[in-house]
């Protein structure tokens, strides 16, 4: 019943989370900084409350090691949501991200000395041919989207290139994270709720250098027009409903992946995961109509195919039947 309850979270929390942020991403491609500050706030405050105890609750794992876990963490969601205002469109954000498991195999080849099958190799491969069909079509569409002036359109590509550079960025931080993490829980054992409070707790007073953004963004945000709350009846403006829903949406989904970590295979967290994302790739394009081509589709589709060969999961759908009573015993 809980993993049930787990993946449902997921896709109703994750889904809808993406969806409010491309609503709030449309209107103001630059309120990243708030919208980060305000997930990161929410998920501390509700920790503090219930995972530290108001602060009387000792970590298990040092804060020394959460300060370096914390400096990633913090520059790789800054990043990731500054890039929305690099003219980086919301599904190619999706599809670029998805990429983790390059980066994951690269830096355990480099840092963990890690080898891998030929199985694997091809799935990687598959995922970066559909990732670069993708980005080379969506820098297609930036150029001939641009202004008629050969300036404008190069200065337009020009912020497209940083922002798959800042996106590149935070994927390859993104795995050193991970490794980092897996580090510390094999050392002094799996914390996870710990860890997602000290993540989002320490990184607050970092803000401040963010602050005149912020400030910024919550004077636009004051200006956007006025939308009737309906069952409460109260009236307040559309982007703090929008900012609002994300934060909530959010918390929904981490909760659910962190249900999903405690019940689950690893394997059925990623395919979880990763159907969760193809959904809301396939949301965004429909309801938002997002320029997509049938190269983009045929990008997606690799990079969908390429994660499925590296989570082995018809391999493991196999085993599952053979072995429906050992597997329950697992999960």
């Amino acid at each position: 019943m809980r993993p049930a309850f787990a993946v449902g979270l997921v896709f109703a929390g994750c889904c809808s989370n993406v969806i409010f942020l491309e609503l709030l991403a449309r209107k103001h491609p630059g309120c990243g900084n708030i919208v980060t500050f305000a997930q990161f706030l929410f998920i501390a405050v509700e920790g503090f409350l219930f995972e530290a105890d108001l602060g009387r609750k000792r970590p298990a794992i040092p804060i020394r090691y959460y300060a370096v876990m914390v400096a990633m963490f913090f520059t790789v969601s800054v990043v990731n949501n500054y890039a929305l205002n690099l003219h980086i469109a919301m599904p190619l954000h999706m599809i670029f991200r998805s990429g983790s498991l390059i980066a994951n195999m690269i830096l355990g080849i480099i840092i963990l000395k890690k080898r891998y099958s030929i199985f694997k190799y091809t799935s990687i491969a598959l995922v970066s041919v559909g990732i670069f069909i993708c980005t080379f079509m969506s820098a297609k569409q930036v150029t001939s989207q641009s202004s008629s002036s050969e300036n404008d359109g190069f200065q337009a590509f020009a912020w497209w290139l940083f922002g798959i550079g800042a996106l590149t960025f935070a994927l390859l931080m993104s795995a050193r994270m991970g490794i980092f993490q897996e580090t510390l829980y094999k050392q002094f054992g799996k914390h996870s709720k710990e860890a997602l409070f000290y993540n989002h707790a320490l990184p607050l007073p970092g803000f401040i250098f963010l602050a005149s953004d912020i400030c910024d963004h919550a004077v636009l945000f004051n200006k956007s027009e006025l939308y009737q709350v309906p069952v409460v009846g109260v009236t307040v403006p559309v982007m703090w409903l929008y900012l609002l829903m994300n934060v909530i949406t959010q918390y929904v989904c981490i909760r659910g992946v962190f249900i999903l970590t405690t019940e689950c295979a690893s394997l059925t967290v990623t395919l979880v995961v990763t159907l969760r994302k193809f959904v809301s790739l396939i949301f965004s394009i429909l309801y938002f109509q997002n320029p997509f081509t049938l190269w983009h589709w045929l990008g997606t589709l690799f990079v969908f195919i390429g994660t499925l060969m590296y989570t082995e999961v018809w391999n493991n759908l196999g085993t599952t039947k053979s072995q429906p009573q050992k597997e329950d015993k697992k999960n």
